[in-house]
């Protein structure tokens, strides 16, 4: 059926090439590669990374759309799951309809299209929950969700493997930036100051809350300002983002009726109530959430931001695969009737970064069909 309605909006044609390039091995593409090769973005630079992402980007594309076809438990029939699914074969004949690029006009005008195509598929992390919230809709109450394993196991590939495909094309696109800011290669802060970083989530988080509740728990930022390492910011920024919004919104309605709200501190720690036990072992599935479940058949979710304070059930998962990306981790603390500690162990990614700076497998993570990096 999922083939069916496929047809009913592309070729036969096309989507035969989607399979055939789908088939091919990706390349991966190292830390330090991207380090070095950004570090003199010249035109001939510039031109054989444009080159090369015409190439790959097909590739991941392809794969990706073929996924999206055979999910399990009619996943892939839901209307949610199958517009994503045209936003990838969208994008695949946008990169194939491109013809060859052979000078830097070309690449000019290759990099704006790429930078549409990530435009497009900018809300396909919520266009993905709101499919899997579709199939909640018709499943029996009972099920278990964290025992939806393969659901679980299909949606950590898809959004590590977007994070990739994001990576690829924000890093050439910002190559392009012709002032630069200081200790910048393109998507890389050579310098990154994490305490810096949090600073800017939280208040962004922070803004989302006095939206949504009239008022917001004041955030304890504690840290050494002048630690930096190598990293991208707008990865920590997500991460904490996302963490610190769960923080707000626990001690924000915890304390509702409150003259006395208790501040929000990081290393992200709250005084929200903590996870109930029977929460734990769900907090990193995509099928669960505490708040309130803000989706429905007529969100707009086109290419706007929609930002709300929780209940899309995605946040803390897609935040453990930014910090996993680069060989981190994200762990929760819960403290039943006081609060909940969650740990992001950059310092453990920062402690390996060498390694990362020549494992060939950083975009995506442990794919057994990659081929090494180019020279």
């Amino acid at each position: 059926m999922a083939v069916k309605k496929v047809a009913e909006n592309f070729s036969k044609s096309l989507i035969d090439e989607v399979h055939k390039w789908g088939s091919m091995k990706q390349t991966g593409v190292t830390l330090r590669y991207m380090m070095e090769f950004g570090s003199k973005p010249t035109d001939r630079n510039l031109l054989i990374s444009a080159q090369f992402l015409h190439k790959e980007l097909p590739i991941r594309i392809a794969r990706r759309a073929i996924e999206l076809e055979s999910l399990p438990y009619g996943l892939s029939l839901k209307p949610a799951v199958l517009k994503v699914h045209d936003w990838y074969v969208d994008s695949f004949r946008d990169l194939r309809s491109f013809p060859s690029i052979k000078d830097n006009r070309d690449e000019l005008d290759f990099t704006q299209m790429i930078k549409m195509i990530k435009v497009r598929h900018n809300n396909v992390v919520p266009m993905m929950a709101m499919g899997v919230q579709q199939l909640k809709k018709g499943m029996d109450p009972k099920i278990v969700y964290e025992d939806l394993v393969e659901i679980h196991q299909f949606l950590d590939r898809f959004y590590m493997s977007r994070i990739g495909i994001r990576m690829l094309i924000g890093q050439h696109v910002a190559l392009h930036d012709p002032n630069p800011q200081p200790d910048r290669i393109g998507y890389i802060h050579t310098k990154m100051s994490p305490v810096e970083v949090a600073r800017n989530a939280s208040e962004d988080a922070r803004a989302i809350c006095m939206r949504h509740y009239g008022s917001a728990p004041e955030i304890d930022i504690y840290g050494d300002p002048n630690f930096t390492f190598p990293y991208v910011p707008s990865h920590l920024h997500l991460m904490v983002f996302e963490l610190v919004k769960n923080s707000l919104r626990a001690v924000q309605e915890r304390f509702m009726d409150s003259d006395s709200v208790p501040p929000i501190r990081i290393i992200v720690s709250d005084e929200g109530g903590g996870i109930p036990r029977s929460g734990l072992p769900k907090i990193f599935t995509y099928l669960y959430s505490t708040a309130e479940n803000p989706l429905d058949e007529h969100t707009d979710l086109g290419t706007g931001d929609n930002v709300t304070m929780a209940g899309y059930g995605y946040g803390l998962p897609i935040s453990r695969l930014y910090a996993r990306y680069f060989g981190g981790d994200l762990q929760i603390i819960s403290m039943e009737g006081y609060g909940a500690a969650l740990r992001s162990d950059l310092e453990k990614a920062s402690a390996q970064r060498r390694k990362l700076l020549t494992s060939p497998e950083i975009w995506p993570l442990g794919d057994p069909k990659m081929e090494p990096p180019p020279p």
